[in-house]
């Protein structure tokens, strides 16, 4: 069995075949996707998405990219959808530092209250990260959550021990099938074994071999085949260790 951690199956770019990627991901082996909200508007494409397919699990939350479409009152509207809807994680939200001037304390203002929300409900977290590993880190130290996952992962290795001792599991996907991406690689192959989930971000962050085509979690063994390459341990080892992972982070799986 495998796990995609991360996979957005309510996004426009399934529309026109989103039953037969579904299908094709389970004839793969992917038993398990999470599929990850990004903005309020879509919190109810991500439930339907859920309730229609068996073996996809909902999380709902605001990523950083789209807090200048967000109000305040969509944290209450999280907090509704916490007690109304079986979530398995708050997410996808973080810091997204990468764009030049964009609003880091609304980004920071979202977060937080997020994160406070997975608090008081015992959820996991799943993490957008882009430039901003030790603001996202000092935020984690302050509002305790019950761990979640650092997605799509691109730290430094002393970032990535900071983010395990507080829980976390680190997400990686397409990103890592690239020859020239040599520090993630290292990453991969040097990190603790169960420290590490699969993901595949789809429709985006497609691997090597999709280029810029659409990614699907149908590409998940061969991006576990990778890791396991980069670690000289079997397919078997890395499917079984990782979904054992997702299940013990994200409790709702189990």
């Amino acid at each position: 069995m495998l796990i995609d951690t991360h996979c957005h199956l309510d996004a426009a770019e399934f529309d026109p075949d989103r039953d037969r990627a579904v299908a094709a991901a389970r004839a793969a082996g992917v038993e398990i996707q999470i599929v990850p909200a990004v903005e309020k508007d879509n919190f109810a494409a991500v439930l339907e998405c859920c309730r229609r397919y068996p073996g996809c699990y909902p999380a709902l939350g605001i990523h950083p990219m789209y807090v200048d479409r967000a109000q305040p009152v969509d944290i209450v509207a999280l907090r509704a959808a916490v007690k109304q809807e079986k979530l398995v994680a708050i997410g996808e939200i973080g810091l997204d530092f990468f764009v030049p001037d964009y609003d880091r304390e609304m980004q920071e203002f979202y977060f937080v209250e997020q994160l406070k929300v997975a608090r008081d409900s015992d959820l996991p977290v799943l993490l957008h990260i882009r430039r901003a590993q030790d603001q996202v880190l000092k935020h984690l130290r302050r509002i305790h959550v019950c761990g979640g996952i650092a997605h799509a992962f691109n730290g430094s290795r002393q970032q990535a021990d900071e983010f395990i001792k507080l829980g976390f599991r680190l997400g990686f996907g397409g990103a890592m099938t690239y020859p020239r991406a040599t520090r993630l690689r290292e990453l991969a192959a040097t990190l603790p074994l169960e420290a590490i989930v699969l993901e595949t971000d789809a429709p985006d962050m497609a691997p090597v071999w999709i280029g810029k085509g659409r990614n699907s979690s149908e590409a998940l063994p061969r991006i576990a085949q990778t890791l396991a390459e980069l670690r000289g341990i079997s397919l078997e080892e890395v499917a079984r260790e990782t979904s054992v992972n997702a299940c013990a982070v994200v409790k709702g799986l189990a």
